[in-house]
């Protein structure tokens, strides 16, 4: 289940849908270039309240195996009611269905990561990190993105970042003690780019489905709502929507977490 925390710009809507169908698209493509082919059916929520939505009830999950949590232009370390609401229902999931696999994109990322412990916050000098950016892998990430390279480019759209990893200690029980806890990337901005837990999470803080259209769009979306102040720094990032991006390897990477491909990739760390 795609669970939807936001609304995509509306020429993107007209033109590609809301992020459910988005993502839909995206992983259907990784699953058509997996050998075998992987198959991909989705549910989708809406659940920003002050837009009609609704934080679904854990009943509506019965014959479900997998939530993804999309990004959004809100805070996930505020106490917003239907963040917390949301937050309640993850942690419903995590503790009585263990076989349900969480993941999280941008404001995804950073919910999952809160509910497991994480500190999240707003980057401290106010900086964003826009556009076509580098990340950093470590060993796991290698192995999850079945690459040698060191790095991968993904395009970003965010203030706030995860700040402290998952902890067995401050996770509040939901992560058993001698779980290992891998973050899979780093950027100069942002040191967390991603968590993974072997069976039970696979996040990202970039965005793996954006094209140039809509990098442009989102961008300009927080400018002109005055989120993002530095106008130059914007209209560099939107230079860069057209450079190509590794969207495509990470959505693969995900898609075997959620097949349970990767279920002993992390024995030998």
């Amino acid at each position: 289940m795609v669970i939807e925390t936001d609304e995509p710009h509306p020429d993107t809507i007209k033109e590609r849908g809301s992020f459910s169908h988005i993502l839909y698209n995206h992983f259907v493509k990784a699953g058509n270039n997996h050998d075998p082919p992987l198959g991909i059916e989705v549910e989708q929520r809406f659940v920003v309240a002050e837009k009609g939505g609704k934080v679904p009830l854990f009943e509506e999950f019965k014959d479900i195996n997998s939530v993804l949590i999309t990004g959004s232009v809100f805070d996930a370390y505020s106490d917003n009611p239907w963040i917390l609401e949301l937050l309640v229902l993850l942690q419903e999931l995590y503790t009585k269905r263990p076989d349900i696999k969480l993941s999280g994109i941008c404001f995804g990322h950073q919910l999952i990561c809160r509910l497991l412990g994480s500190k999240v916050e707003a980057e401290p000098s106010g900086d964003w990190e826009l556009g076509h950016c580098p990340i950093q892998l470590t060993p796991m990430g290698k192995r999850l993105f079945r690459t040698e390279e060191d790095k991968i480019y993904l395009h970003q759209i965010h203030q706030d970042q995860v700040v402290s990893p998952p902890l067995s200690s401050s996770s509040g029980g939901l992560i058993p003690e001698g779980t290992k806890v891998h973050v899979w990337g780093s950027s100069v901005h942002t040191q967390m780019q991603g968590v993974f837990i072997a069976n039970r999470v696979f996040t990202t803080q970039a965005h793996l489905a954006f094209d140039e259209s809509m990098v442009h769009r989102q961008i300009q979306m927080r400018v002109d709502r005055g989120s993002v102040q530095d106008i130059e720094h914007a209209d560099r990032a939107k230079e860069t929507a057209h450079l190509e991006h590794d969207g495509n390897v990470v959505a693969a990477a995900i898609l075997r977490f959620l097949y349970g491909e990767d279920s002993d990739i992390d024995k030998q760390y």
